[in-house]
This record gives structure tokens, C-alpha cells and sequence, in this order.
């Protein structure tokens, strides 16, 4: 969640050590899929002006001799995890998704780098493994500039079967972008931003692959992962604004943040930003049938609904959109740190959030009546 470092100063930061892994599944992902044109220039105060998507591949450069690993890396193809299949004992591809995204040759996912370039690609490859959809044309890319540098938003979709309902869509999102680099710790200053947000992307891509086996979701669900949040929430404003000029007809937007670890005791796994604003709380536990989703003090302290991708879509269609997050500033002391590295997250803990999410959006996805409501 951007901007918020001397939020968390105000609270006690513990140390998470490293947690449980899970087992994965190997495969290769054609990394080479739907790429288009990314930009390196610099700027200042970040602005964002959207442009066509394009389809044509080509490779991100620098003149900044740290960051040649990571160009390398970008160039050349690369083993990258196969979507997993979720459920109880059988294996997932979370942690593998994670050690991909945050390895220090993504050098920190900014916007303009190789690395984000890379990243793009990896998750391009995977929305075209479970056979999504483009949302946007032909491409999965939803292009924008920020201060004369290109970037870009993932976008896929699963179409709704029901033909009156696939009209209506839910966009289940989450960032891909991060910082860069930071303050160096040993000589480190990679962010390599594991639980922000890397885990967020994880948790996406596996509910992406979820709803793409099972091909049962009434209502259009669309795919999103944004770029330069952390300048201002501009490529969740960008497609927020695009979806308005194209007439979409959005019920819900259900946003994932900072998932790595968990709270402690707790009566649930995740807490809503906004928590107040809708009835979207009340009705995902119901559809669940459990608690998943619980309150945190902070998040309405601190204001959190207006800090990450759910708002821009709660301002452009005044609909129930919300950010979700097991990042309750006591639990993780590494937020925009060179630490924020994927040994530090509890995988065991990611895959039941993903197993505890599922039932819940499919609730959204295929209760008939729009029963999410805004208060």
C-alpha cells in the first residue's frame, strides 16, 4: 500500500521469519507471449496519460550498469511455474510465483525497468496458460504513460456463461509493481517487494487459474493486474477511466494487497479496507460460509480504502470495491525495505487464503441477484 511508511512507524513492527513452504509443480510458460513495447525514460512528478495497447515485442534497455544483470535476465526465456491446481493437500504454485516475481534480477519491478518488463511477460505467459481472454483487445497489455515512460496493466478475463449475467463484471485485481530499489542493507538495495506485492500477484494468478478449470462463473470475471501504484494508483485510475469510456458494467471490484503473512489472533484470515462503506464484508463471509473477511481498527485509522487499486474503480462507478489484506502494521516489519524478500512469507498461510477466497467469489461470480450492495 504506497505511501503509508510513517503510518507504520506509529505501530509495532515484529520480525516474520521464514514460515512453512508448499510443494509446486514445475513447467515452462511461454514467456514470449503478448508482449509489447516497454519505455525506459525518466521523469519527475509522476502523471499518467493513457495510449493504445500494442502487440509488438521488443526489449526494455538501460545505460545504468547495476541493472545489467537484470536486462539479461528480461532478454532470455526462463522456466517459470505451470498454473497449480488449489485444494486441499495438492500442490500449488504460490511460492514458486513469489521467487519469480521478487528474485532480485526483476531489480525491484519500477516502472520503465527491464524488470517489470520481465514480470509482464512471466504473467502474460500465465494468463495465456490458463487460456484467458485479452479484456482489452487483442492483447493482454492495457498500456499508459507516466512521465513519458510506458506502462502497462495485465488484463484477462474469464466471459460469464449465463447470458444475461455475463454483462455484469466482478475485476478481481492486484499490483505488480514495486518500488526499485532502497535503503541498502549489506549491500543489498534491491525492494524486491515478496509481500508487497508479489503475494498479491501470486494470489491473483492462482485464483485466475482456479476459475479458468472450473469455466463455471456466471458473471464476466476479469483479471487485473495493475503497474505504478506505487506513483499514485495510476494504472488502476487508467483502467477504471478506460472501463467507464467503454460502458462496462461493473458490480464489483475486490482487490488483493499484501497477503504473505498472517494476522494473529484473529477470528479471520484477510481484512476489508472500507469495511464500513458496503455490505461486501457480510455477504462474501455468507458466501463462503465462514468468516474470511474481519475488521481492522487501522485500516479505517489510517484510511486504507482510499490507498490502494480498489479506490480509483469506487470513484469512477460508485460501486463495492475493496481492498483485502493480512497486512496489519504488528506482523511485518519489511514494507518498502530491501528485506521484503520471498523467505520471509508464510506460503502455507498464502495457500489458505487462496482456498479461503475461492468460495467467496464464486458467490459473487454466480448468486443471481447483485446482492452486493454499496450502504
Amino acid at each position: 500500500m504506497r505511501k503509508i511508511i510513517a503510518l507504520i512507524a506509529l505501530a509495532t513492527a515484529l520480525s516474520c521469519g521464514t514460515a512453512g513452504l508448499v510443494s509446486v509443480n514445475e513447467g515452462n510458460v511461454d514467456a514470449s507471449t503478448n508482449g509489447t513495447t516497454s519505455g525506459t525514460t525518466s521523469g519527475s512528478t509522476p502523471t499518467s496519460t493513457s495510449t493504445s495497447s500494442t502487440t509488438t515485442t521488443t526489449t526494455s534497455t538501460t545505460s545504468d550498469p547495476s541493472t545489467a544483470t537484470s536486462e539479461a535476465k528480461a532478454s532470455q526465456p526462463e522456466k517459470a511455474p505451470a498454473p497449480g491446481i488449489l485444494g486441499s493437500g495438492r500442490t500449488v504454485t504460490v511460492k514458486k510465483t513469489v521467487n519469480f516475481l521478487a528474485a532480485d534480477e526483476r531489480g525491484g519491478r519500477d516502472v520503465g525497468s527491464p524488470g517489470i518488463e520481465r514480470a509482464a511477460v512471466y504473467i502474460e505467459g500465465r494468463f495465456k496458460r490458463s487460456k484467458l481472454k485479452p479484456y482489452f483487445g487483442e492483447t493482454y497489455r492495457s498500456n499508459f504513460e507516466v512521465n513519458g515512460q510506458e506502462a502497462f496493466n495485465i488484463v484477462g478475463m474469464i466471459e460469464g456463461n449465463d447470458p444475461k449475467l455475463k454483462d455484469e463484471i466482478i475485476v478481481i485485481g492486484a499490483h505488480y509493481d514495486h518500488i526499485g530499489s532502497g535503503k541498502p542493507v549489506n549491500g543489498d538495495t534491491v525492494a524486491n517487494g515478496a509481500n508487497d506485492n508479489a503475494a498479491g500477484t501470486a494470489t491473483v494468478l492462482a485464483i485466475a487459474d482456479h476459475f479458468a478449470k472450473a469455466n463455471n462463473n456466471k458473471r464476466t470475471l476479469v483479471f487485473a493486474l495493475f503497474s505504478a501504484e506505487e506513483k499514485g494508483l495510476l494504472g488502476s485510475a487508467d483502467m477504471a477511466q478506460r472501463m467507464k469510456r467503454m460502458g462496462a458494467n461493473l458490480y464489483a471490484m475486490f482487490n488483493i494487497e499484501m497477503t504473505g503473512v498472517p494476522m494473529k489472533d484473529k477470528d479471520h484470515i484477510v481484512y476489508a479496507s472500507g469495511y464500513d462503506l458496503s455490505n461486501f464484508p457480510q455477504k462474501f463471509n455468507a458466501y463462503a460460509g465462514e468468516k474470511v473477511i474481519g475488521f481492522l481498527p487501522k485500516a479505517k485509522e489510517f484510511n486504507l480504502f482510499q490507498r490502494s487499486d480498489n479506490y480509483p474503480f469506487y470513484k469512477v462507478f460508485k460501486v463495492p470495491a475493496h481492498t483485502v489484506s493480512s497486512f496489519d502494521f504488528t506482523n511485518y516489519a519489511y514494507y518498502h525495505k530491501v528485506d521484503d524478500e520471498p523467505a520471509q512469507l508464510d506460503y502455507v498461510h498464502m495457500q489458505k487464503v487462496i482456498d479461503k477466497l475461492i468460495p467467496g467469489i464464486a458467490g459473487m461470480a454466480n448468486t443471481t441477484a447483485q446482492e452486493i450492495k454499496m450502504k
